[in-house]
């Protein structure tokens, strides 16, 4: 045997390491979240990543080959956190709410946490059809908008595992309501008027309120909608003086709670 063919032995052994490593520790991976649901603990725990974090940063701090390490660490990472969802959520998670309620800081600390894949229902179209939503809605008129809304949704029934937010009005058409949930759970995120006020009082991307920031004004549109809301909503979740990860660990502990009552 050349010397070639023994390195390329020993790196097959190694192979066979890494492979064997990798699958004992999803298998780890599965036993903690078992043993967290049936304990009641939390879900989540960003601690614990940044731990594993300020580990690898010291053993690698004299490695000429950090960033590469660090490339496939983070992919054994990543591939944790997606069977994690797919183990949790077999369905969709669909964000709802009032604009300024926290859906697109929830969705993209639920990328975060999960690797899941996050669908901006406003960011898609506008990027679709070339323009702002306050443009479309100038352009061609809220129904048009609408319309659009309606066929996104549609579109992500061939779609699992994602997190979609959606836009304020969103849930107000009841046939949007029904594409929501025959893959999804939805979850309606909330928020006082004043708070509300407070997200949005600098954005010029809600033509809905663009001439009317103001909380009296958020506050009536805001109780407007709450019927159907609250008639769309599996789980409600309020987002005031909440940080990110309490809202997410509500939001996990919710859905486990109503995936065991489906039982």
């Amino acid at each position: 045997m050349t010397r070639l063919e023994k390195l390329r032995k020993r790196l097959g052994q190694c192979d066979e390491i890494l492979l064997d490593a990798i699958l004992m520790r999803h298998h780890i991976i599965k036993d903690i979240m078992a043993y967290k649901e049936e304990n009641g603990l939390n879900i989540l725990d960003p601690e614990q990543e940044e731990r594993q974090k300020e580990w690898l940063d010291g053993r690698l701090e004299d490695e000429s080959n950090a960033s590469e390490v660090w490339d496939i660490f983070h992919a054994i990472g990543k591939a944790s956190k997606q069977m994690q969802a797919r183990k949790l959520f077999d369905y969709n998670i669909v964000l709802i709410g009032f604009m300024g309620a926290g859906k697109t800081s929830i969705s993209e600390y639920l990328k975060t946490l999960f690797a899941m894949d996050v669908i901006e229902m406003d960011q898609i179209i506008a990027e679709r059809e070339g323009m702002s939503i306050p443009d479309i809605f100038e352009v061609h008129g809220e129904q048009y908008f609408r319309d659009l809304e309606t066929n996104l949704l549609i579109e992500m029934q061939a779609r699992k595992n994602v997190v979609i937010s959606c836009g304020g009005g969103t849930p107000l058409r009841e046939c949007n309501v029904v594409e929501m949930k025959k893959n999804g759970r939805v979850v309606l995120l909330t928020a006082s008027p004043e708070t509300i006020f407070d997200r949005v009082k600098d954005s010029h991307d809600r033509p809905v309120i663009e001439n009317n920031k103001n909380v009296p004004f958020i506050a009536d549109l805001m109780e407007k909608r709450r019927v159907k809301y609250e008639a769309a909503a599996d789980i409600v979740i309020n987002t005031d003086g909440k940080s990110l990860i309490e809202v997410c660990e509500e939001l996990v502990q919710k859905l486990l709670a109503m995936d065991e009552n489906d039982k």
